[in-house]
């Protein structure tokens, strides 16, 4: 019993730092996409508020297919290196989904960038 707390504390000390990075790279990465979307968002002419109505709505639509494109990515990438042996999982907090995917990127052998399109697939 003593033996299972310690491996379970070993086992926290090594997942907390690498949650603490994923979170910071989302930060980051969210930061990065905020300042177009704020931009766009506070005109203060109306001529430039009403240009700007159909860019929004055409950027909207380009983001929405975007998005369908990652997700549609990542669950291929999904289908091809996780579901011989899982299936796909219900929704866990991004934080626990990270975790999960950092660990079998080294058992699976993944690359980054199958992480990534895994990890948006399973988080949204």
């Amino acid at each position: 019993m003593r033996r299972n707390a310690m491996l379970f504390c070993v086992l926290v000390l090594i997942i907390n730092p690498a949650i603490a990075t994923i979170a910071q790279e989302q930060v980051r990465s969210a930061n990065t996409t905020e300042p177009s979307a704020s931009s766009l968002s506070h005109n203060t002419h109306a001529a430039s508020a009403t240009a700007a109505a159909p860019s929004s709505a055409s950027g909207e639509k380009e983001k929405a297919a975007m998005e369908s494109s990652l997700r549609i990515e990542g669950e291929k990438r999904f289908r091809t290196n996780c579901s011989r042996c899982h299936m796909a999982p219900h929704k866990f907090p991004p934080r626990v989904m990270a975790t999960a995917v950092r660990h079998m990127r080294v058992r699976a052998t993944l690359t980054d960038e199958d992480m990534r399109f895994i990890l948006y697939y399973l988080t949204r």
